[in-house]
């Protein structure tokens, strides 16, 4: 084990008071002589009596055993000192020469008044100057005051504070399942001692932002009844060089001193990126932190009871030596949330909030398909604002249903002015995405069509809602979801004859989903099962970078062509083939602007459309004008 803190801490400041010590020595010794302090110089009683009769010296002291004379000359004053003769004349040739003295010239102080002034004040002065730089910057730069150097910020959580258990956390069954064995360890860590087993010194979490990491971590916390050291990576990296590998050591004293606890290390990836050899733009702080993290976590004892979670969301960006056997021993990741997993969580934040008992988690689960635990919660709590503003006491299934709208799609634009020819053209834009979908097998039922702007940025939505939640998709579903994708323009080209701007959003994710069909799936002939793409950040972006020759993303390209220009073909089949219902579909969402699924299945099955249920489920919008 290296220094411990307090040793760090007491060489900061022991090497500032010597800096001072030597910055007085500095003044007293060649500054203040050099440019405060007059010079003198000793002459002869012959020279001295010669310099009055010249006319030089302007005052003279004489003392019991000296004799001062100043004298100024360009400016500067010079004192000359000569030792006392007794000459009874020495007073009729100074006033004979004008010579001032009756006043005393300055003379030196008593040691201990010099001692003072020329070191204890400065050094008194250094001190006071060094408090308040720490007081006042101390703040900025990673350090509360002078003492404070190197010391951890975790925040330290004990068992009351944390308030946080297993059942608090919903959608993570895998992930509680991993942590169960540390919270048992914690509880009795002699069971796994007689058997030879020792725990995981480190688990690492590892999913997409809001999944729960961190609520994960102060469960864990709660349900072992121990302290929980929380820190984020971020905060290791200071100022001051050697500061970040200070904090570490002292966050590792502080929990072996609380041994058993929980160290949880929030966006590890701040100071756990891989080391580039040295190469330019590399940050040795950083990498001195890393360091002293790896070498903190082989020299303590996990048998003790100290447990190291630590969380990201950009796995492959660590440092191998961090992920070896010995360090992070268990990876957990925590994953977006299932069907099931949506509901429960839904229950979980539903928990403070007064909901009607009629409130069905089940459809608002199956229309959140993709979200995370924090969005979910989101949902709930903008579920509750709405109440609040349409003046009810409790929740209802429709506050969910447009809480879902506004966290995915924004709010309605109510003052957004669009012109009735607009208006026309994103009403049929919509139908066309619709009709397309409905004629189709493969494709997920209609729930909701709208005209009303949102503050995302679309002027209209279609949302489709799947009947149970899907993992896979096969290659008639996926080519399916393009037509549909198209469908958008395809109305626009087969009413107006004209294409706008509007499917811009449409186009993107039709060519995204054909490129991944052909580069990541293996959906096409041509390719056959090669990998031509790789995703980075699949937690964060999710983007991709080309694998293959400059030729083969030639070859790419053009079976995306083919993809997307066969889908929009067979869209401007159905809609030409369905004219007429498209017209009057148009219509009665011209009318209307928001049309439910069953109205829209009634009309296109030649039904009344005022008989067909009006409530439906939202979903995240699918195709928008």
């Amino acid at each position: 084990m290296n220094d411990s803190p307090h040793q760090d801490h007491s060489k900061r400041v022991f090497y500032y008071y010597l800096a001072a010590i030597l910055i007085i020595l500095v003044i007293n010794t060649i500054i203040t002589p050099m440019f405060f302090k007059p010079r003198v110089q000793e002459v002869t009683y012959t020279n001295f009596l010669k310099m009055v009769d010249e006319g030089k010296a302007s005052k003279v002291e004489i003392n019991q055993n000296r004799i001062a004379l100043l004298c100024n000359k360009d400016g500067k004053d010079e004192i000359f000192v000569t030792g006392r003769v007794e000459d009874p004349e020495l007073v009729n040739r100074l006033v004979k020469a004008n010579v001032e003295f009756s006043q005393v010239i300055p003379r030196e102080d008593s040691p201990l008044t010099k001692f003072f002034n020329n070191w204890i004040f400065p050094f008194l002065l250094f001190m006071v100057i060094g408090q308040l730089i720490m007081r006042f910057l101390g703040p900025k730069l990673g350090g509360g005051n002078m003492m404070s150097f190197g010391k951890s910020n975790a925040k330290v959580y004990i068992e009351a504070q944390t308030g946080k258990t297993f059942k608090d956390v919903a959608g993570q069954d895998e992930a509680k399942e991993a942590l169960q064995e540390i919270v048992s360890f914690l509880h009795d860590p002699s069971r796994y001692q007689a058997i030879g087993a020792t725990m995981p010194k480190g688990v690492l979490l590892v999913g997409p932002p809001g999944t729960g990491k961190t609520l994960l971590a102060k469960a864990v916390a709660g349900e072992a009844k121990v302290p929980l050291f929380s820190i984020s990576g971020s905060e290791f990296i200071e100022m001051f060089v050697g500061m970040g590998a200070a904090r570490v050591r002292d966050l590792f004293k502080q929990a072996q001193e609380k041994a058993p606890c929980i160290v949880f290390i929030d966006e590890i990836d701040a100071i756990g990126k891989k080391r580039d050899n040295g190469a330019f733009g590399s940050n040795d702080e950083r990498e001195q932190t890393l360091n002293q993290l790896l070498s903190e976590m082989d020299g303590f004892d996990g048998s003790k009871g100290v447990i190291i979670l630590a969380a990201t969301n950009r796995p492959e960006v660590l440092d191998k030596a961090l992920l070896r056997p010995g360090r992070f021993d268990r990876r957990v990741p925590v994953e977006l949330p299932d069907l099931k997993g949506r509901e429960a969580i839904l229950k979980v934040h539903s928990h403070d909030v007064r909901i009607s008992p009629n409130v069905d988690y089940h459809t608002v689960a199956l229309a959140t398909s993709g979200a995370s635990g924090a969005e979910l919660a989101n949902i709930v709590n903008e579920a509750a604002l709405r109440a609040v503003r349409m003046g009810r006491t409790e929740v209802i299934q429709e506050d969910l249903e447009e809480s879902v709208e506004v966290v995915i799609a924004g709010a309605q634009r109510k003052g957004a002015v669009i012109s009735e020819k607009e208006k026309q053209l994103i009403a049929y834009h919509e139908i066309g995405h619709a009709l397309v979908a409905a004629s189709q097998t493969a494709s997920a039922p209609v729930h909701k069509i709208t005209i009303i702007p949102r503050t995302s940025g679309a002027l209209g939505y279609t949302m489709q809602v799947d009947t149970e939640e899907k993992v896979l998709m096969t290659k008639e579903e996926l080519f399916n979801k393009i037509v549909t994708l198209t469908g958008g323009r395809s109305a626009e080209e087969v009413v107006f004859n004209k294409v706008t701007s509007g499917a811009s959003n449409d186009i993107e994710q039709a060519t995204k989903l054909a490129r991944a069909m052909i580069t990541r799936f293996g959906m096409t002939s041509d390719f056959d099962m090669v990998a031509l793409e790789t995703v980075n950040n699949a937690y964060l972006s999710g983007d991709t970078s080309l694998a293959c020759a400059p030729e083969t993303a030639a070859r790419i390209d053009e079976a995306v062509f083919s993809v997307v220009k066969e889908a929009h073909q067979k869209a401007r089949t159905i809609l030409e083939t369905h004219r007429q219902k498209l017209d009057e579909l148009a219509q009665y969402l011209l009318k209307k602007e928001t049309i439910t699924g069953d109205e829209f299945m009634a009309i296109l099955k030649g039904t009344d459309p005022a008989s067909a249920a009006a409530e439906q489920v939202p979903n995240s919008p699918q195709e928008g004008a």
